[in-house]
């Protein structure tokens, strides 16, 4: 059984991936169904305030320390090979820095920086912003599902 410093590191994660799943969950199932409902100016206008608001410390003392908090976990698991739980706590990681934090990076944050350089009344922001929902949407599934499967294995370890 994972007791100690490296449960408490463990329960983090559950929390931290977790939530950072909700986020996600709340953007792929009605903030960006939203945000396309609008005329493309004007959810061109509301995701750039959304992308300007995320990067302040409330969401990414959550989403960075996750991703921190599961590398420690993988090179801790490393380290010391609980006999139990070692292979779910390798997962979780896994997904979570890959499935969540890589494709955020890779993916994610690369559409919000082309859209910051767009004007959001202009016919090159429409068009885009088509292409933008739906790209970026699906890429945000991909992060809602690793991140929340992350939170699972993390729970099973713990199990």
């Amino acid at each position: 059984m994972i007791d100690g410093p490296y449960f408490v590191l463990t329960v983090l994660g559950v929390l931290g991936t977790g939530l950072v799943a909700g986020v996600f969950c709340a953007f792929s199932t009605f903030v960006m169904r939203g945000l396309a409902a609008l005329t493309p100016a004007q959810g061109v206008a509301a995701m750039k305030a959304i992308n300007v608001t995320a990067v302040r410390p409330a969401f990414m003392v959550v989403f960075l320390g996750s991703a921190l908090l599961c590398a420690a976990i993988a090179v801790v698991t490393l380290v010391v090979w609980p006999d139990e739980g070692a292979v779910e706590l390798l997962v979780g990681s896994a997904l979570y820095l890959f499935g969540s934090f890589a494709v955020t990076m890779g993916a994610n944050v690369p559409r919000n920086n082309a859209l910051v350089e767009l004007d959001a009344g202009t016919s090159e922001a429409a068009a885009y912003w088509r292409r933008y929902v739906r790209e970026w949407t699906a890429w945000n599934h991909v992060r809602m599902v690793a991140s929340a499967a992350a939170a699972v294995a993390y729970v099973l370890a713990v199990a």
